[in-house]
């Protein structure tokens, strides 16, 4: 199967970047969906959808403003407006030759990279490839939904087949053994999937 480039890359650090995508595209990842991004060495990072941002262009603003919007107009504006879609991927590995590695990947990719959601394979390699050292950094990043973004990633997992879930969670406990509140929000909101 050939992979489908979902979108390409506005803006990025080592711990995270920005994405744009088409609206009308139907396989734009979801949240907590686990991407990839090739880069031109022969490297790639890996990283989760955050945030997805639909902002207005202009024409938006005065099209709400319509009593009458025919379906056709929305249409319109959906398949080719201006604006695209953005979505913050923050960074949870990365990968060089076959080694992977669950820590900030070395260097930021650069603009315009293109982005490609992860299969199962490459979701279960990830995974398999260490010991859910990533999810350190994504329960202790304030600036992230955790609870949800754990829910959503872990529930992306499960889905690839790998087994390693359990000890995902197990890594997730110890974690947040300190920090009770968070933990018990992580745990409630992933029996959601895991049930």
């Amino acid at each position: 199967m050939t992979p489908i480039v979902i979108g390409r890359l506005l803006s990025s650090t080592t711990s995270g970047c920005v994405i744009g995508c088409q609206v009308s595209q139907a396989d734009a990842p979801a949240f907590g969906q686990m991407v990839r991004i090739p880069l031109e060495d022969g490297s790639q990072v890996f990283g989760l959808v955050h945030e997805i941002h639909v902002n207005d262009d202009g024409l938006v603003r005065q099209l709400v403003t319509s009593i009458n919007l025919s379906p056709e107009v929305i249409e319109d504006n959906r398949k080719n407006r201006n604006m695209p879609v953005e979505m913050s991927v923050v960074f949870i590995g990365w990968q060089n030759a076959k080694t992977i590695s669950q820590t900030r990947p070395p260097k930021p990719p650069l603009s315009l990279e293109k982005i490609y959601t992860c299969e199962d394979g490459e979701v279960s390699a990830f995974c398999a490839s260490g010991r859910f050292a990533y999810l350190r950094s994504l329960v202790r990043n304030e600036d992230l939904p955790a609870a949800d973004l754990l829910t959503a990633h872990l529930g992306q997992v499960l889905k690839s087949g790998n087994i390693e879930s359990e000890n995902a969670l197990r890594e997730v406990i110890a974690l947040l053994k300190d920090d009770y509140p968070q933990l018990m929000d992580v745990l409630s909101a992933v029996s959601e999937i895991v049930a």
